[in-house]
């Protein structure tokens, strides 16, 4: 089962791929103590930690919610034919992802808002596709959200070490492209998307990093985007990933997102868990635990 229903919000979950992400934990996390990832290894191995190599596992993927009619998207992965020259294995992939939402009953046309939780490259990649050599909003009829914050800093005009890193190239081909159509929208702070879902700042991961928080009825959940990467950082919150810009204001906004998701026993739902991809959280000592996964078939 890759669908659940929240209140009146349907969500689907629509993979791009699965896998090693090529890094042991002390890499993925640095500081880390081997001792700690030990002790989690029943919660993290097989979907999480790849017993064998000692490789972390993750998924890229989106979450589709069809809320008050209308088709949302959060966070679009890689993208196909993108130049990545410092991740060489997501350069020029050819993936079915946009048959994966065709299969989900997603036609590109049919999506009304794309959420980008921030403008790292593996959450932006399906805002475009390659058509007849140039890049075009793959989902025409979209606004897309993005946060100010992010899209000033992402711009290599602003931030010229961009060159050489992991996100070079993506404001080129999966931003500007978007922003020239006339198709972005950029929020600070907060953004009321409906009657049922809103986006927050919660910034460490990049400067302009997000959250939706759901709401309805009786049902809570939150979008976590890259407040997390790995269960372990449930069990052991104050390890940021190599990949946050500000691991400190990190460390202090997924404290206060899994605290705020123990006390109203909110679904937690990651950008890139795989496994059965959502979590309930509970408190434990000054940490959290694992308290249930979500009805979810594992990827």
């Amino acid at each position: 089962m890759s669908d659940m229903t929240l209140g009146d919000v349907e969500i689907t979950r629509v993979e791009e791929l699965h896998g090693p992400i090529g890094m042991t934990p002390d890499v993925f996390f640095p500081g880390s103590p081997k001792q700690e990832w030990d002790a989690q290894r029943p919660e993290l191995v097989p979907d999480f930690l790849d017993d064998a190599t000692g490789i972390c596992e993750v998924a890229m993927q989106t979450w589709v919610l069809r809320s008050e009619g209308r088709t949302v998207l959060i966070d679009t992965g890689i993208g196909n034919h993108k130049d990545r020259p410092a991740v060489p294995s997501w350069s020029g992939l050819e993936g079915d992802y946009l048959g994966n939402l065709r299969r989900a009953g997603v036609h590109p046309d049919d999506v009304d808002l794309v959420v980008n939780t921030h403008l790292h490259v593996d959450h932006v990649g399906w805002n475009t596709r390659l058509v007849d050599g140039n890049w075009v909003p793959t989902f025409r009829n979209a606004t897309y959200l993005m946060p100010k914050v992010d899209f000033e800093y992402w711009n290599p005009a602003n931030n010229p070490a961009i060159t050489g890193g992991p996100n070079e190239n993506a404001f080129e081909d999966s931003i500007a492209p978007v922003h020239a159509a006339g198709q972005v929208r950029l929020w600070e702070s907060e953004h009321v998307i409906d009657g049922h879902l809103r986006l927050e700042a919660a910034p460490g991961h990049t400067p302009g990093s997000s959250i939706v928080k759901l709401a309805s009825g009786s049902e809570r959940a939150v979008f976590a985007g890259d407040v997390l990467h790995s269960p372990f950082q449930v069990m052991q919150p104050d390890h940021s990933s190599c990949f946050c810009e500000d691991p400190a204001t990190a460390r202090t906004t997924r404290r206060t997102v899994l605290g705020w998701a123990a006390d109203t026993h909110s679904l937690v739902i990651p950008a890139h868990f795989a496994g059965h991809g959502a979590l309930e959280v509970a408190h434990q000592g000054d940490a959290f635990a694992v308290k249930r996964w979500a009805p979810l078939d594992r990827l």
